[in-house]
């Protein structure tokens, strides 16, 4: 089986976490130019960094398939092992309905007779199964596609910054609003969130020890770099930011550059929703793979392809529970992502810092500097951050429930699930 190098694994995991600015228009909208800037500048220093170091650690150490739940496997036993992967599973059913609603937004700004509801369900559910069909291909397939539309969605935007500096402005640009700046923080979150996906592949990756640190820290300076430049180069316009909306980059195009520039920007967001839809396929398909190698779920989900060892029945049957959320609403699903997926988070910085005391003689390629206690110090600012975004977010409602209060019962689910798979296992033992 060929595996992916340095360069597919950065754009991999580019797309993993990013897929370029789109998804920002809501920061600026409720925070303005200077808060949305200052937000973007602040998320990867107290999230994507501390995140992406204890990745780079744990990856370099134990390079498994299944990455974030054999570490919390490892460090803390079976049971929050599996705690692990259902927190992750849940927050992919959320994060993955995402995509192909960016993806169907900015291809109905090409041709808006898909943008009603019954087309742009049947394209969502479309460009899933593509994605699909494409992860059955391998994780190298995915990698240098990765790659080549790392280069198709940025090169719009890098235009679009030498447009927006060259405009000459009609004033400075507007204060941030506090009111909208905590709300922009949690769509920041998000926008930054997903550094540990890429390490449920590490049985694919050539070099794991070396490949993942350098690939983790060359993706946060190249995320945050493309999200800064952008923003920053169109605040220096003077556009007003207040009637910015999710797919508003494609009205900032059109005003700075025209509207060949509004299409290429279109074009860049229907290739940043497949991409990144495409990348965390890769990811997430792994975890119920290695969970039904641990007996911990139907042993046909262990299933692989015999040419490019794919979990072909996780991938079918994951792309279809995510076809079935493509009708949830874009801010709740941030909301309940970003509340599960945290708390996934959050066993892995344990994991870090038990793994540093129950095997301080593990081969570690790579280390969190200041030691234990800079493993223990590491986790503090993402936590602080998440739980300071969703206490900001704690009114608001999923449905009929309140989102925390959905949130909270799908997390308790999972130790339920845990001792009914356990029992079921006794039984037929028996």
């Amino acid at each position: 089986m060929k595996k992916i190098g340095l360069l597919p694994l950065i754009a991999a995991t580019y797309f993993m976490v990013s897929g370029g600015p789109y998804g920002l228009e809501e920061i600026v909208a409720g925070a303005g130019y200077t808060g949305a800037i200052l937000v973007l500048l602040a998320t990867p220093l107290v999230w994507s960094l501390p995140t992406a170091l204890m990745v780079g650690e744990l990856s370099a150490a134990l390079p498994e398939e299944g990455g974030y739940y054999a570490w919390v496997r490892r460090a803390l036993g079976p049971f929050w092992g599996f705690q692990e992967a259902w927190l992750s599973l849940v927050a992919s059913v959320f994060d993955m309905a995402i995509y192909p609603t960016l993806f169907t937004l900015y291809l109905g700004r090409l041709f808006p007779a898909l943008t009603d509801r019954p087309r742009a369900l049947a394209v969502g559910a479309a460009m899933i199964a593509i994605c699909a069909l494409w992860n059955l291909r391998g994780a190298r397939s995915v990698g240098w596609g990765a790659l080549g539309m790392t280069a198709a969605l940025l090169a719009p935007f890098a235009i679009l910054s030498a447009c927006a500096l060259h405009a000459v402005p009609d004033g400075p640009p507007a204060p941030p609003s506090m009111a909208g700046l905590w709300g922009g923080i949690l769509v920041a979150i998000w926008n930054y969130m997903g550094w540990d996906n890429a390490s449920t592949i590490a049985g694919e990756v050539e070099r794991p020890q070396r490949t993942y640190p350098l690939a983790m820290l060359a993706t946060v300076g190249l995320v945050a770099l493309t999200y800064v430049v952008p923003v920053a180069a169109v605040a220096h316009s003077g556009l007003d930011p207040r009637g910015w909306s999710t797919g508003g980059w494609v009205d900032v195009g059109r005003a700075l550059g025209g509207p060949w520039l509004a299409r290429a920007i279109a074009a860049g967001g229907v290739v940043c929703g497949i991409g990144m839809f495409n990348a965390l396929v890769l990811s997430y398909t792994r975890v119920p793979m290695v969970l039904a190698r641990d007996g911990l779920m139907p042993r046909v989900f262990a299933r692989t392809l015999p040419t490019s060892e794919v979990p072909w029945v996780s991938v079918i049957v994951c792309c279809i529970a995510w076809t079935a959320c493509l009708t949830l609403g874009f801010q709740r699903l941030i909301e309940l992502d970003v509340l599960v997926y945290g708390l996934s988070l959050l066993l892995e910085f344990v994991a870090l810092v038990a793994l540093r005391l129950n095997e301080p003689m593990l081969k570690r390629p790579f280390r969190v500097p200041g030691g234990l206690v800079g493993s223990v110090l590491l986790g503090v600012p993402p936590m602080v951050l998440i739980a300071t975004a969703l206490w900001s977010g704690r009114h608001e409602s999923a449905g009929r429930l309140p989102t925390l209060g959905l949130g909270s019962m799908l997390v308790i689910a999972g130790p339920m699930v845990y001792w009914i798979r356990r029992r079921l296992k006794r039984w037929r033992e028996w």
